[in-house]
């Protein structure tokens, strides 16, 4: 390949990851959930190799948008950090599973937890969770209630079910492993659904996660030499600055529409995996 079309590659590339980093802050998915198929539907990368790209750009995401989450006081930082101890021990556990399932099966698997991640964001449900509710005697103890930004001043919530929320952490973190999406999809659902977190609570806590999350995974993905730079690169400069846009785009948008943003994006890129890998292209 000439060093034009190289370049001309590279610049593609980036321009996808742009967006693909600007749809993961925006929702807490993370930009992984967009990349993976992009790099192997769009260019034909190898999935194994496209999935080490994507968790390198996982971890720019998490530094590009997390910080600015963090200081605008939407981000649970107790949360986060807590539940990374779970999602941290089952990345590492799908890194190894990636040496012995089939890519087809790892698409497949990908498209039915992104259809049940849609799925489940447009289950009706209220959004705010105000100071009439009560938290765990969990979450009291370990101090996780919190405060938000809202239109009106501060809204405070209660985190509920944390045993629930710490085993769907794990689940979401195998996934992280297997999958190279950084597992937001799962988080987001885990915080917002079992754990009654504001949905602007739950992505941002996400994105602070995921990181950890991916470079568990990637440390292992680097041993396999999954890892090419020229690939990574690209992938995570164009993700770095989409999540910083996406990052203050997520501040002034309602909760709905991130909802509907969520599902849609995630529902077309389902079943393009499950399609692609069932019929052999994968």
């Amino acid at each position: 390949m000439s060093p034009d079309s190289v370049l001309a590659l590279s610049l593609y590339i980036g321009g996808g990851s742009l967006l693909a980093g600007l749809i993961g802050a925006m929702t807490g998915l993370g930009g992984g959930v967009v990349i993976v198929p992009m790099l192997t539907l769009g260019f034909g990368i190898d999935i194994r190799y496209a999935i080490g790209a994507s968790l390198v750009s996982v971890i720019a995401t998490s530094s590009g948008a997390a910080a600015a989450y963090v200081r605008e006081g939407f981000t649970n930082i107790r949360v986060g950090m807590f539940l990374e101890i779970a999602t941290s021990l089952g990345a590492i556990l799908g890194a190894h599973l990636t040496t012995v399932v089939n890519p087809a099966w790892i698409g497949v698997i990908f498209g039915i937890v992104l259809l049940h991640s849609a799925y489940a964001s447009l289950s009706p449900h209220g959004d705010s969770r105000e100071t009439g509710d009560s938290s765990g005697k969990l979450a009291q103890l370990l101090r996780m209630d919190g405060t938000y930004p809202g239109p009106d001043g501060p809204r405070s919530y209660h985190v509920r079910s944390i045993p629930a929320g710490f085993g769907l952490m794990g689940v979401a973190g195998v996934l992280a492993g297997l999958l190279g999406i950084g597992s937001g999809a799962v988080k987001v659902l885990a915080m917002d659904r079992a754990m009654k977190l504001p949905f602007k609570v739950s992505t941002t806590t996400s994105n602070f996660m995921i990181g950890v999350t991916a470079a568990a995974g990637a440390g292992v993905f680097l041993g396999r030499g999954y890892i090419e730079p020229g690939l990574a690169m690209p992938v995570m400069l164009g993700v770095l600055a989409g999540s910083l846009i996406g990052a203050r785009l997520l501040t002034r948008m309602p909760a709905r529409k991130l909802r509907l943003l969520f599902a849609g994006v995630v529902a077309v890129l389902a079943v393009e995996m499950i399609y692609n890998s069932v019929t052999g292209r994968i």
